[in-house]
């Protein structure tokens, strides 16, 4: 039997069979109830011990309406709602704001840890007045559905020693060694002759990016963002692009995805996605600056994130380096 919550009539029906002293599983069979939806509803709708079905209506009007109060558990903590548009503003996503926050440990005025979802938080953004417009900082207001893709083969070899996807090592699949890259270059209006290439660290999420004047300069702005990190570099997986047939000019191990297949190199895309919260599509890159650049770069390498254990990118990867210039 579904359960649906008492009507008015119901409970005036259910107050006329009690003063005629029916019992509890007669009731519940006129009604097409379960007995022990009706001994709840009596035990939780009386006042002082008497059921009346006027006073019954109005104590579940109010529990229910309170009980419904979108994110009454953030209004409640001024704290943890200046903590949530702050980070909001930083373009944090409301998973991370909840993971970093619930691993701080934040007590309330009785000593208790206040605990928070990112489920509430998206409530809080989505239905309270004084959270929608705090929407904007968000990566999507959409559910993004992720599609099913499927390999294809490659029919031409374009890119001259080539080496597939399929061949490189499992544990870089796994993310289990540091110094692996992934490399593309975002997306850019027909008019721009100007493009932004960008290297992201597989283990940690670190990301590299930066401006340069023609796409066929991407081998070239690949070497110059990892010069700094030469002794860390392992690998670079990279996709199919014209931009990238002198790989060999990077020294290092480079792996290609699957023709159509950039999804394969999710960690660079995933990056670029958040990215375009600061550069939308179809927008021009002429009027971004270097600091701009360095700007939106700071902000997501200190992004927590939840594949992190909400450690920010740069925290991990200054970790790693650590690791490699002191090994235990």
């Amino acid at each position: 039997m579904s359960y649906c919550h008492f009507t008015q009539e119901e409970r005036y029906i259910l107050s006329v069979l009690l003063k005629k002293d029916f019992s509890r599983k007669v009731i519940a069979r006129e009604l097409n109830r379960n007995p022990s939806s009706i001994s709840r509803e009596i035990k939780r709708n009386s006042t002082k011990g008497i059921y009346n079905p006027a006073k019954a209506q109005h104590k579940a009007y109010y529990r229910r309406k309170y009980s419904k109060y979108i994110a009454m558990k953030i209004v409640e903590h001024p704290e943890l709602e200046k903590y949530i548009q702050t980070n909001l503003k930083r373009y944090w996503t409301p998973d991370e704001i909840a993971g970093r926050w619930n691993g701080e440990n934040h007590l309330d005025q009785n000593g208790h840890i206040i605990t928070i979802s990112a489920v509430i938080i998206y409530k809080y953004l989505y239905h309270y007045p004084g959270g929608y417009h705090y929407c904007r900082y968000l990566l999507s207001c959409r559910q993004n559905v992720r599609k099913r893709k499927g390999r294809k083969k490659l029919k031409r070899q374009f890119i001259p020693d080539r080496v597939s996807i399929h061949d490189r090592p499992i544990s870089i699949e796994n993310r289990e060694e540091f110094g692996h890259f992934e490399g593309d270059t975002l997306g850019r209006v027909k008019t721009d002759s100007e493009v932004i290439t960008g290297l992201v660290e597989r283990k940690s999420r670190y990301l590299l990016i930066e401006k340069i004047d023609r796409l066929k300069h991407t081998i070239e702005s690949f070497n110059n963002l990892l010069k700094p990190y030469q002794s860390v570099i392992q690998s670079i997986t990279l996709d199919n692009g014209v931009e990238n047939v002198r790989h060999r000019k990077l020294n290092t191990s480079v792996y290609f995805c699957d023709p159509y297949s950039s999804w394969q190199k999710g960690s660079v895309e995933n990056s670029f996605k958040r990215l375009r919260r600061f550069i939308p599509k179809k927008s021009s890159l002429k009027f971004l600056s270097k600091k701009d650049i360095t700007h939106y770069v700071n902000i997501m390498n200190n992004t927590p994130r939840k594949c992190l254990n909400y450690l920010t990118p740069k925290e991990v990867f200054q970790s790693e380096i650590k690791a490699l210039a002191n090994p235990v």
